[in-house]
């Protein structure tokens, strides 16, 4: 299946799964050995650039292959093949290590706003918040390295995916400038290993599906018939969901799509909300791979809206979500405000790979890898740019703290509004995921 959004950003979530210094056996060394072969022989064959980027793939994975073959921990092996992917710096292909059987929360999440990196929520009852993590507290620093932009995404894919931590040492400054550390100790779960799917554990699996599609469905809030606010965490809805929605918004004057924190998610669902803001058919990118590709285009929709429009994005807008708001920009469609977004928009495709024993256990493993580079109507690709908003407006950290959200109330201003930002700030409550 095509996708635009399942970047490390979103794979790699607070909750993760542990690899941490589990010591290697001879058995793992095999497997990762064997994981990394499957892996780059996909690479080989699929990636969209046959030059891999300038990058010498085969040295690349040579080099990975040696140093499994030393390595003392299953989460360093691991973290050699992700190594290999990195070198190629592409936001879209990287590699899925096995799931474990259990997975661990830090209990508390944080974004880059601006330049800086903040704690945006604690999770009630957490270590973290014990000991005093707040939103809107500046992060210094974890585990004595720098946050910045750039980097943040890989230090999440190391503490989170190949090799969590039983803690994260944070180095914090609270709004109003004091300094202190802080060790958060992770919960952790055990996951219960689901083996009958024919009696009640299959309706367990059943409730776990609809708590993740509840997650990504979108939400909205209505201010007379003035202004709808949309929320749309991800790129997921079908065809009539989000027809569903557009005639919704078609009673209204004005239409906020908030696409703050979303990852991207379905090319398939990317055409369908740009084809229901224009009444003509509409170029979204042209892709760039190893053969002739038709350009990626909006698909046509029987409902439409026509009214002002404007799109909030910020640094966790990613992938679809960021095509999204780039064509709005370049089609004079709507005002884009918020922060500089993520830049990572590649097209991909996710391979799920398997691995048995002759004991009958298997592993199970994948890699996504990008398929095409996708190229704007003004012959410049978002990849490692991003869409830089027609209008910053940033939360402080003192917003963040209060709970305010200034920069919805700021779209609400623009097109004839009055909501005041603590009343921005109540429209779309956060719900933490079940611990368990």
């Amino acid at each position: 299946m095509k996708n635009i959004g399942v970047v490390p950003a979103i794979m790699l979530s607070i909750v993760c799964r542990l690899w941490c210094q589990q010591p290697i056996s001879e058995l793992d060394r095999d497997r990762a050995q064997g994981m990394l072969k499957v892996v780059s022989g996909e690479v080989t064959k699929h990636y969209y650039d046959r030059n891999f980027r300038g990058v010498q793939w085969d040295a690349r994975v040579e080099e990975a292959k040696q140093k499994i073959g030393k390595v003392d921990s299953l989460g360093m092996a691991l973290s050699y093949i992700a190594g290999a992917l990195d070198a190629l710096n592409d936001s879209h292909t990287f590699f899925v290590p096995p799931q474990h059987g259990v997975r661990v929360d830090y209990g508390f999440q944080f974004q880059i706003i601006g330049q800086q990196c903040f704690v945006t929520r604690v999770r009630p009852k957490s270590d973290a918040e014990t000991k005093g993590v707040r939103n809107g507290d500046q992060i210094l620093g974890i585990n004595g390295y720098g946050v910045n932009r750039d980097d943040l995404w890989k230090m999440q894919y190391v503490f989170s995916l190949l090799r969590p931590q039983p803690q994260l040492h944070l180095e914090l400054q609270d709004p109003s400038g004091g300094q202190r550390t802080v060790d958060a100790v992770a919960r952790v779960h055990q996951q219960k290993q689901v083996t009958d799917l024919t009696g009640a554990e299959f309706w367990d699996v059943v409730r776990q599906w609809e708590a993740e599609d509840n997650k990504t469905r979108p939400r909205s809030i209505e201010f007379g018939d003035q202004l709808l606010v949309v929320k749309l965490p991800g790129f997921q809805s079908f065809q009539d969901e989000v027809g569903r929605v557009i005639s919704k918004a078609a009673k209204h004057q004005n239409l906020i799509i908030d696409l703050r924190g979303n990852p991207g998610g379905s090319i398939e669902t990317l055409k369908f909300w740009v084809g229901a803001m224009f009444e003509q058919e509409v170029k979204i990118a042209d892709r760039v791979g190893r053969k002739e590709l038709p350009p990626e285009a909006s698909k046509a929709m029987h409902t439409h809206f026509n009214g002002k429009l404007v799109v909030l994005i910020d640094s966790a807008s990613a992938s679809a979500a960021e095509l999204f708001a780039r064509v709005m920009q370049l089609e004079k469609r709507g005002i884009v405000i918020g922060d500089r977004s993520s830049g990572s928009v590649m097209e991909a495709k996710h391979y799920s790979e398997q691995m048995g024993s002759g004991d009958g256990t298997y592993v199970f493993y994948g890699v996504s890898i990008t398929e095409s580079d996708l190229v704007m109507a003004d012959g410049k690709s978002l990849e490692h740019v991003g869409v830089t908003p027609d209008e910053i407006a940033l939360p402080t950290g003192q917003d963040l703290a209060a709970g305010r959200d200034p920069v919805l109330a700021r779209a609400a201003e623009l097109v004839g509004v009055k909501i005041t930002p603590e009343e921005a700030g109540k429209a779309f409550p956060y719900e933490w995921p079940p611990e368990n």
